[in-house]
This record gives C-alpha cells, structure tokens and sequence, in this order.
C-alpha cells in the first residue's frame, strides 16, 4: 500500500494543484478531480495564481529557479488544508524533493510544512475520503499504467487498483510490463528520444497484448506519451486519467 504516513480525518476544505499537463492538455481530468472530492463533501479550493511545480527546472539543473517556482507554490497554499494533487510525479516532488532543496536554508521549516500537506489524488481518495464507488458504466476492459513516480516514489500504485476494483463491471487486465517506465520521464524523453521510443512501443505493446478497450493513467504524462503512441498505430485502446474515468462510471447523468 501507500508509504507509512500517517493520515488525517476527513477535512473540510482542500486545496487542489492541477499540474501544468492537467491545466494545458487535460482539463478534463483536472475538473473530475475536484468533483470526486466535492462529492464527499469537501469544499475545493483551487488558487488561481498556481504555476508548475519546478519539477522540469530542477531536473534540468537549474536548482535557483526550481526554488523561485516552488516558493510561488508556498505563496498560493497558505492555509492548513491538504493540497491534492492529480500525479504522482508532480505530488513527489512536492512532498519529497521540496525539503530537499530548501535544506538548510531560511525557509526550510515552511516548506516542510508545506510539503507534509501534500497527497496523491487516489492517496487522497482511498485513504483520507475513504472514497467507496458505485460503478454507473457498462462493462469495460481496462488496462492500468502506474507511473514511476506513482509506484515507487509516491507509494500509491496499490491505490489506483484498489479504486478501479471498485467499479464493479470494470474488468482490470494484467500487463506483462507492468512495473516498467514508459519512457516519458519528463526531460528524458527529450534528451533520449530513441530510447523513450523503444521504451513506450514496449510498454504500448504490452497494453495491446491485453485486450484492454481502454487505458487509464494516473500521470497525464504516461497518459500522453502511451496513448499517443496507441494513436500513431492507430490501436483500437483510448486513453483516460483515471480521475476522468473514475467520475465518468460513477456520476449519474440525466437522461
């Protein structure tokens, strides 16, 4: 399950950081988000001054302005209401890799603190809404990639299934290469374009291999790196975060 972190009662109000994929490239799963969580009765609180979260600065090396970016965050998150986050790879760097760059320095205490308010969308869901779901939609063959980040940083890969488990006309299919990157790893993708290549064919292949009618992603950057692969083979397997399916099966629909 999830890292040992000690988790607290349902709250009020939450923040909710929608990443800068969710914000350009899928909107969709940024507002599915904040209604699962509305839905259980917590007001959402989305500030409208958030940027990115410096994570593709300081992976490049430039440790200044990840710091200048990450301060921006502090400024927009001020009061002591968990901050959900919608990826894995954005929620560990701001949970994980924030202290680690104030370390030692005038604002450590505050980032800290900062950082301890951070959760995963479905570490969020499973372990503080305790979320339980009534699957609305018909049945369905999905295929499930958790990112790197997600699974071995964040600790949440047992979370995404046991939501999708939930959904009871959701069939959730076993991929060979379940535990492998796709390829995408931000600026890796851009700095090794053919290994990423081969990387995401296999992990596409692997999804095919299945029988799966539909892919779904926790990380809107797998998400866009796969699906777009499954796209270019014109492979019959659409593509969805899994916040977007989550509420797509369970919100009821006039009509």
């Amino acid at each position: 399950m999830a890292e040992q972190k000690r988790y607290p009662a349902k709250p009020k109000k939450a923040y909710f950081f929608a990443t800068c994929l969710v914000d350009l490239l899928y909107p969709e799963a940024g507002l599915a988000g904040m209604q699962l969580i509305r839905r259980e009765g917590v007001e959402v609180i989305f500030p409208q001054d958030q940027t990115c979260c410096g994570q593709p600065a300081w992976n490049s090396g430039y440790r200044d302005e990840a710091r200048e970016v990450a301060l921006r965050q502090l400024a927009c998150f001020t009061d002591n209401y968990p901050i959900v986050v919608p990826s894995g790879s954005c929620a560990g760097m701001m949970r994980h890799h924030y202290p680690e760059m104030f370390r030692e320095r005038a604002d450590q205490a505050s980032i800290e603190a900062f950082s301890s308010r951070v959760y995963e969308l479905t570490e969020f869901l499973v372990h503080v809404l305790k979320i339980e779901l009534k699957d609305l939609g018909k049945p369905i063959k999905v295929a499930l990639h958790t990112s790197c980040s997600a699974r071995r940083e964040m600790g949440v890969a047992d979370e995404h299934e046991a939501l999708l488990k939930q959904l009871s006309k959701v069939e959730l299919m076993t991929q060979a290469r379940k535990e492998e990157c796709c390829g995408f790893g931000g600026t890796f993708a851009v700095k090794q374009p053919a290994i990423s290549a081969e990387m995401v064919s296999d992990k596409a292949n692997a999804i095919a291999d299945t029988g799966a009618d539909l892919l779904v992603s926790g990380d809107c950057g797998c998400l866009m790196n796969i699906g777009g692969h499954l796209d270019y083979r014109d492979a019959a397997i659409e593509h969805r975060h899994i916040a977007s399916f989550i509420w797509e099966r369970t919100h009821a629909t006039e009509g």
